[in-house]
Formats: C-alpha cells, sequence, structure tokens
C-alpha cells in the first residue's frame, strides 16, 4: 500500500486497477472499470527532472515519449512504439547515441512525471508553450456596470505574467474580435450574433489565409499545420506587447450602441461570442493551457445558447419551470453549450465563467461547458462587489495562497 501512495504523490494520479488487462476477455470480466483521477494542480515533489529540450511525440497520436513505450536498440535506425496507438517512431539524430544503459531521462523507469524546458529564459514566448487568456466582456449592461468591469480588467492586465498571450471578443447585439497586433490603427472583426458560426466563416472572416493558399486537406490547427505565427499574432498577443493596446480599447469600450425598446431585454449574444472564441483558440492554439474568461452580466437572448426571448412580457425560467420541464429554451441551450464542452475539451481548453448581475444569466445551461472543462463560476451581484474583484485578482496572483492558473 505504501508504494501506491508513493506512486500517487509523485504522479498525481490514482487509478482503480494497477495491471490492465491483456486481452479482451479480461477486460469484459472487469467489475469496476478502468479510469484514472488525476490531479492538474497538485504541487510535484521538487525532485521531478527537468529536461532541457522538447518532448518527443508520436507521429499518430501525438503522446509523449515514457518509460512505458517499447524501445528496440537492435535496429539500424532505433525506433520506440508508443504505449498508446502502438505507432512505430523513428527516434530523431540527436537519440542515435541511445542505448540499454544510456537512456535519456524520459525513459527511466522512476520518471514517470517529468518537465521540459523548450524555450531559453531570454527568449520570447512563442505559441503554444505559454499560457493564454481570452477575455470575452459582455458589452450589454449600464454605463455604471461597464465601468466596474473595466476598472477590474485594467487593474489585473498589470497582474499578468508577460510570458502569457492575452485576446479579446466584446459582444452584445454583435461580435467584436479585437486585433491586438498593430496599435496605431485599432481593427475589429465583426460576426453577427443571432446566427451560429462555424470555423470555416471565423478562418476566412479573420484572414488567417489573406498572404499564403489555404491547405486543401487536413485539420487547421495552429502553425503546425499551415497558419503562420504573424497571422495568429493579430489575435494573440504576449502581456508584455499588448499592455498598451488593451488599456486602450478597455479605457475606451463603450456600452452596447444598439438601441433596445422598453418592452425588450437587450439583444445578447452570449452562445455564438463563445463559439466564436472556442474556434479562435482551436484554430491558434488547439492543445495548449488556454482559458476563455467570459464576463456576463445578463441572459442571452440572441443566437444559439439564447435561454429567454428578448420580450420582457415572457419571465425568466425558474426553479420550478425547471423541475416541470417547462422552460422553452432550455434543452435547445444545454445542447447547444454541451457540444461547445465537447469541443473546448477536444482542445485542451477551459471555460471561465464570472457572472454578475441581479438578473439571472443562465448559469444552469452554461454550467456544463464549465464543468467539464474544469473552469471557474464566480457569481455576485455586481462587477462592482468585492467577490468578483478578488475572485479575479486570485487567478493571476503568485504566491502561497495563488490558485496556480497563470505562470511567471
Amino acid at each position: 500500500m505504501t508504494e501506491f501512495l508513493d506512486l500517487e504523490f509523485q504522479d498525481s494520479v490514482r487509478m482503480p486497477w494497477n495491471v490492465l488487462p491483456g486481452t479482451k476477455s479480461d477486460a469484459a470480466n472487469c467489475v469496476i472499470p478502468i479510469s484514472a483521477i488525476y490531479t492538474p494542480l497538485k504541487p510535484l515533489p521538487s525532485t521531478s527532472p527537468l529536461l532541457p529540450y522538447s518532448p518527443l511525440r508520436c507521429r499518430n497520436c501525438r503522446s509523449v515519449i515514457n518509460p512505458f513505450a517499447i524501445v528496440d536498440f537492435s535496429s539500424v535506425n532505433k525506433i520506440w512504439i508508443c504505449s498508446f496507438c502502438l505507432q512505430r517512431n523513428y527516434f530523431p539524430p540527436h537519440y542515435q547515441s541511445i542505448l540499454d544503459q544510456n537512456l535519456p531521462g524520459e525513459l527511466y523507469p522512476q520518471n514517470t512525471t517529468i518537465e521540459y524546458e523548450t524555450t531559453a529564459t531570454n527568449e520570447k514566448p512563442q505559441l503554444g508553450s505559454s499560457n493564454v487568456f481570452l477575455f470575452v466582456v459582455d458589452t450589454c449592461v449600464i454605463e455604471e456596470e461597464l465601468g466596474f468591469l473595466k476598472s477590474a480588467l485594467l487593474q489585473v492586465l498589470g497582474m499578468v505574467p508577460e510570458n502569457c498571450l492575452i485576446g479579446l471578443i466584446t459582444f452584445g447585439t454583435y461580435i467584436q474580435v479585437h486585433e491586438l497586433g498593430f496599435a496605431q490603427i485599432p481593427k475589429v472583426h465583426v460576426f453577427k450574433g443571432s446566427k451560429e458560426v462555424t470555423k470555416d466563416q471565423v478562418l476566412d472572416q479573420l484572414g488567417f489565409f489573406a498572404k499564403r493558399p489555404r491547405p486543401s486537406t487536413g485539420v487547421i490547427a495552429g502553425v503546425r499545420d499551415g497558419l503562420s505565427q504573424e497571422s495568429i499574432a493579430k489575435f494573440l498577443l504576449p502581456a508584455s506587447d499588448c499592455e498598451f493596446v488593451l488599456n486602450s480599447i478597455l479605457e475606451e469600450l463603450q456600452k452596447d450602441p444598439w438601441p433596445v425598446p422598453t418592452d425588450q431585454r437587450a439583444s445578447r449574444c452570449t452562445g455564438t461570442a463563445l463559439s466564436v472564441a472556442a474556434h479562435l483558440l482551436g484554430i491558434c492554439v488547439p492543445g495548449s493551457g488556454a482559458r476563455i474568461m467570459a464576463f456576463l452580466g445578463g441572459p442571452s437572448t440572441e443566437g444559439p445558447g439564447a435561454i429567454v426571448s428578448k420580450i420582457l412580457s415572457e419571465p425568466m425560467r425558474s426553479h420550478k419551470d425547471l423541475d416541470k420541464d417547462s422552460a422553452r429554451h432550455y434543452h435547445k441551450a444545454v445542447k447547444f453549450y454541451g457540444e461547445l464542452s465537447k469541443q473546448l475539451v477536444h482542445q485542451g481548453h477551459v471555460l471561465d465563467l464570472f457572472a454578475c448581475a441581479l438578473d439571472q444569466v443562465g448559469v444552469a445551461e452554461l454550467k456544463v461547458a464549465v464543468e467539464k472543462t474544469g473552469g471557474l463560476l464566480v457569481l455576485a451581484e455586481s462587477f462592482g462587489h468585492s467577490v468578483f474583484k478578488e475572485s479575479l485578482r486570485r487567478v493571476f496572483q503568485s504566491g502561497d495562497h495563488c490558485l496556480g492558473l497563470s505562470s511567471k
């Protein structure tokens, strides 16, 4: 038992079985399913090795080589077999000197958890090697609330580590994706909030292939799959490079300009805005440590994911309506956010929700995307409330009581 506890302490992983079944019949006879509980933010022991190079990945499933991989030293060109998909991979030239008695650090049996140092400290942060924070800001709020939100965001911008990438999307009746890579002339790409936006539409409208031909086949995701780093850097920039631009945009940010009749709610396209944010991260930084931080000040009333109509005479669904299954928009909205959560999980990204309003904002529908991605959910009455401001600061703070979500 002590051995199992030591392994759990070393790897932050707990599994119901210590030996995997070797045949289909053995697997079928297992009463307890094969699973794993992983603690991503658990502090690792200081003895964990740090390797000064990039990880070696399987060319089929992109898994990293590990002590459980099978290595064939007898072949002329040394190969290793992925422990997940059994794909045979050739070692790169700088691995050719390895032997049974001369193993790289990632193949030692005790090194089941290691860290890689992929960039030098004096280099600029590269896409995919840094944490990413994409702010999605609701502008369908009163001027006072928008002022509180802008003030809170401006304060935390100074706390964001320089090696983190930042992006900004604002939304109301329409969605605005802000370019941060050109400070002299601010540029905004606008999407209609009443219709669902696809990944191809985001690729075309944001001009990722304006200066180079678009690949005819394959999945377009990141620099490795056909995008230029310059096109990505228009929307996601290191905090040190875009702080001035972001400050300027936030200081000049105004309430959604579209008029709202007295008998209607504001046109708020929350679902479409989150979908555009997910597509943008999936295109630019797939598989990275990216977080969508959504700041909502009311219910979604426009486009996919709407939880109530714009007509004020239609009341918001209550707990009784949900219990009786009489909420008209509930199941459709849950299905939409469920699909969004699957997309975010596949991309390896997180949705954080800061819902600050006296009215409901649709947490019952949105929570599936927050829960499945391991995000944060903060509820407050106002963006000026101390609960919201302190919670937002804790995301970027460093120290003994930090959440460990950003890195210095």
